[in-house]
């Protein structure tokens, strides 16, 4: 569980967070929406303490990760795993270098049992073989399940997905989705993803805060979302034109 308290950030004169308070739990995908611009990046970089809250607390299953020691600090990092927009693959590496990366840098195992942690990881996210491919043969959707092997090598208790469906066509985001909720059910993590992707807000949204203009606006799930009464929120669901449809056939429904 990761739970945030009175979460507070200002860049000179900008304030882009403001007393933000939530509760992300374990075996759930927690996802994190709202329009470019609303905090989302900062709030996500704040837990994984890539940034400094100006005010606020970020407890680790009760730990107060602002408070730790720096020694206490990485270690807790150790448990965080992190899928990157881009998936932030190194080219000159192949599959198996880079899932073995974090391994090599904080593992203290042997060869054969960081490739078979590897070989463990490249399975589960359904890419046996590829281990001596380089990113450039992958395509878009196997090279985001590589950041996903890579993401839980080192088996974390707390998984950050940062817009994990960006430049995706939407049958692999489907697939990629169901990934990332198979793996949290698993391995019990507790998954926060950042996304735009509605699709995805509507599949595996089990805990949803949405922010507007660096404030939590709305708290909620995917079943209670459609019929959200604020505007902010409504504005931003029902720009998609999936959603615009649901919204009409749930009207529909209820005028019948």
């Amino acid at each position: 569980m990761i739970e945030i308290s009175h979460i507070t950030k200002a860049f000179n004169e900008q304030q882009v967070l403001n007393d933000v308070s939530a509760v992300f739990e374990a075996g759930k995908t927690n996802l994190v929406i709202g329009i470019s611009g609303s905090g989302k990046t900062v709030l996500m970089k704040i837990m994984n303490g890539l940034i400094t809250p100006d005010k606020g607390n970020v407890y680790f299953n009760g730990r107060d990760f602002y408070s730790l020691s720096r020694e206490e600090q990485k270690a807790l990092r150790q448990e965080i795993g992190m899928l990157f927009q881009g998936s932030a693959l190194f080219d000159s590496m192949t599959v198996e270098e880079n899932v073995m990366l974090p391994l090599n840098m904080f593992s203290n195992a042997t060869k054969k049992e960081k490739l078979d942690r590897v070989n463990f990881c490249l399975e589960r996210v359904n890419l046996k073989g590829v281990n001596q491919k380089f990113p450039g043969e992958l395509s878009g959707g196997m090279k985001k399940r590589v950041g996903i092997a890579r993401a839980i090598v080192l088996n974390p208790k707390y998984l950050f997905c940062d817009e994990p469906n960006s430049g995706l066509d939407p049958k692999t985001s489907i697939i990629i989705d169901d990934l990332i909720i198979e793996i949290t059910k698993e391995f019990n993590m507790t998954t926060i993803i950042n996304t735009h992707d509605m699709n995805s807000v509507m599949e595996i949204g089990e805990k949803i805060i949405f922010l507007h203009k660096g404030v939590k606006a709305w708290e909620g799930n995917n079943n209670d979302i459609l019929s959200a009464k604020d505007e902010n929120l409504t504005s931003f669901i029902f720009a998609s034109s999936f959603l615009r449809d649901a919204r009409d056939a749930m009207v529909e429904k209820m005028v019948k």
